[in-house]
């Protein structure tokens, strides 16, 4: 059978990522201090309490002073620091010295910096004129209070929390975190440091998982890897199914002990697609109980990286809202050729490159599914689009960062 008549009824990755994002129920809200909210992902658009800045401020250390009273010569009638008010308005021909951030006194219309003037027994001599509103920040100039500040399904990173912070906001609503639980299938697992016996490999996927859901904001339950006996997988899967999303690692292919698909079957679940036309990951299943989301990913590490990154992170974004739960592919330069797989895209680890042109994907040695710590070595996978042939060195090609 060729390559391509094996895959024939493989969904492509856009088909299964739609079939994804379609079954996806958001997560009910909760209202959080700003100062907790770092990673979650708004639920309604966060609005300012105040104008910002809320006065007339300075943008430089300098003179606040009347535009038409310059060029020339004034007297410093008082300093004004920053969270000080002025005493009183400024008067005409005359200048009031200013801190960065100090309020701007009534009666000016512009601050001339410090290193403008030459100051002598308490007045500041203006060879220039200063044009009008020079160094001011107005009232309201970055929002204006009831403005939005950050919009809703945007995931709090710390830009937004000084911008919320700013703008008087004390509370968001956000997504109620993910619960996410972990299953390993594999008699042959181990845990590092173990001793290991003829045909034992130590266990790694566990790991990998926790790590890339806990980065999709959710709350992670691991347990130990499970052996490939019945009661185990049945034990093991029907408590995963507790959570909001369950993650299986090994166990979906049609091996005599890939005994996952079947037993979720029996605990409720509904298939909703099994195969996909991806290298590495083919074997890849989801389904769905409910609302709670079910993925089955291969044994292989590398199956396990590429299956999360496409369908997985999506699907824990979309669940809190996010208005772009991706995956987020940019466009890069492929560094080398690389051989085209007939029946199924492929993405292939690399590195990136970043010269003034834009970034350059070189790709690493040894493309096989398992290697697992040749993927420590990267930061990008190459999307290589199925055909004949090669990809040739300098083709545009997209790519996700990891």
């Amino acid at each position: 059978m060729s390559a391509v008549a094996a895959t024939r009824n493989l969904i492509s990755i856009d088909e299964a990522l739609g079939l994804v994002l379609e079954r996806v129920e958001r997560l009910p809200a909760e209202a959080l201090p700003y100062g907790a909210a770092f990673g979650r992902v708004l639920t309604e658009d966060a609005r300012a309490r105040v104008d910002l800045p809320p006065f007339d401020s300075s943008a430089m250390d300098g003179f606040a002073l009347r535009s038409a009273d310059t060029p020339g010569r004034l007297p410093v009638a008082h300093r004004i620091a920053a969270g000080s008010p002025a005493p009183r308005a400024l008067d005409a021909g005359e200048a009031m010295g200013i801190a960065t951030g100090g309020a701007v006194p009534a009666g000016a219309d512009a601050v001339i910096p410090f290193e403008y003037v030459v100051e002598r027994d308490n007045t500041i001599e203006i060879e220039q004129a200063v044009e009008v509103g020079a160094n001011v920040r107005p009232a309201g100039g970055d929002v204006r209070a009831g403005e939005k500040v950050v919009e809703a399904g945007a995931r709090l990173g710390a830009r937004h929390l000084a911008a919320l912070a700013a703008a008087g906001v004390s509370e968001v609503q956000v997504a109620r975190r993910p619960r996410a639980a972990v299953v390993v299938t594999g008699s042959e697992l181990r845990p590092p440091g173990e001793p290991l016996a003829p045909g034992q490999i130590y266990e790694a996927n566990g790991i990998l998982l926790e790590g890339q859901l806990r980065s999709g904001g959710a709350e992670v339950e691991r347990s130990g890897s499970v052996v490939d006996e019945e009661a185990a997988h049945r034990d093991a899967l029907a408590r995963g199914l507790e959570a909001d999303v369950l993650v299986t690692s090994g166990g979906v292919s049609v091996g005599p002990h890939d005994l996952v698909r079947s037993i979720l079957a029996e605990l409720g679940v509904e298939e909703v697609f099994w195969g996909v036309s991806v290298k590495p990951g083919k074997p890849i299943s989801f389904g769905v109980a409910g609302s709670r989301l079910v993925f089955g990913l291969p044994g292989n590490p590398v199956s396990v990286l590429v299956g999360f990154e496409l369908f997985v992170r999506p699907a824990l974004l979309a669940l809190q809202g996010s208005v772009d739960p991706g995956p987020r592919f940019e466009r890069g330069i492929l560094g080398a050729s690389l051989a085209r797989s007939p029946g199924r895209d492929e993405l292939v680890r690399a590195r990136i490159r970043r010269p003034s042109d834009g970034p350059v994907l070189e790709p690493l040695a040894g493309r096989e599914s398992h290697m697992i710590a040749r993927a420590a070595g990267a930061d990008a996978l190459v999307l290589v689009s199925r055909g004949e042939g090669v990809a040739t060195e300098g083709e545009a090609v997209e790519f996700l960062r990891i």
